[in-house]
């Protein structure tokens, strides 16, 4: 029988009941692990369970920012599972689209408690488990912030991307001697429900738009958006032992976009 590339692996989702990490969940059962989706809502994470398979998956519910909700999650994943070897720290928001001047401090903190906050905590609370055998880790980070700077009134949600590739850095050079890497995914214009999360003040935004055109569109290598399946094709890459040497990288996800 043919080794699948994940294996007896055990993987930790968050954002996982929807978009990139339902995509992503899908992939790894496919590649043989088993998989803790975590979500805000524990009726979505415990259906997506279901559709799997609850002999490779288990639903839960935590809020990202909350410490106290992500030490329980990894405290019922292990209870389920025995062991952790793959984390996807996936959740996030977009926030409010508006112009620094009108931006609510509110808003500013809600974005950064979910993306960045969200993100430490997801890494911190896992590494007690991974230190065990070694494990890879991989951030949702985006182009915006990193290498594209045209969507206009996204700078809460830019600052926060900019944010976990720092992040990611930093804990890719601390991890290694534990044998865990750290990678970051970052997507440019992919189709999933993230923009559910976004308020967009249009009429505030055009105070500050700069005049950019594209007469063929900015997607020149499809054509259109990216796929939820695309990025986890690259996340499950990161999570193999095919990507054995790799960490602290950034791999763009996005059909050339953030190049235009």
């Amino acid at each position: 029988m043919t080794q699948l590339p994940l294996q007896d692996k055990v993987a930790f989702i968050t954002g996982g009941a929807s978009g990139i990490g339902r995509a992503t969940a899908m992939r790894f059962v496919e590649a043989g692990a088993r998989v803790a989706i975590v979500d805000l809502k524990l009726e979505a994470s415990q259906k997506l369970a279901f559709e799997l398979g609850e002999d490779v998956a288990l639903g839960l519910a935590a809020d990202v920012s909350r410490p106290k909700e992500m030490a329980q999650a990894y405290q019922d994943a292990i209870n389920h599972y025995g062991k952790l070897d793959i984390v996807f720290a996936n959740a996030g928001q977009n926030g409010t689209l508006t112009p620094i001047e009108h931006l609510d401090p509110e808003d500013w903190d809600a974005v950064m408690r979910t993306n960045l906050t969200g993100t430490f905590l997801t890494v911190k609370y896992a590494i007690p488990y991974l230190k065990e055998q070694g494990g890879s880790i991989i951030i949702t980070a985006s182009i915006n912030g990193t290498r594209y700077f045209k969507n206009f009134g996204f700078t809460g949600y830019a600052t926060s991307k900019a944010g976990q590739v720092g992040f990611a850095k930093m804990a890719a050079v601390e991890l290694a001697r534990y044998g865990i890497r750290v990678n970051t995914v970052c997507p440019g214009a992919i189709d999933t429900n993230i923009d559910d999360s976004t308020e967009m003040e249009s009429d505030k935004i055009e105070e500050i738009r700069v005049p950019v055109e594209y007469p063929e569109g900015n997607q020149p290598l499809a054509g259109k958006s990216g796929s939820a399946e695309q990025v986890a094709d690259v996340v499950s890459f990161l999570a193999s032992d095919a990507s054995s040497h790799m960490t602290g990288s950034t791999l763009y996800v996005d059909g050339v976009e953030s190049l235009l």
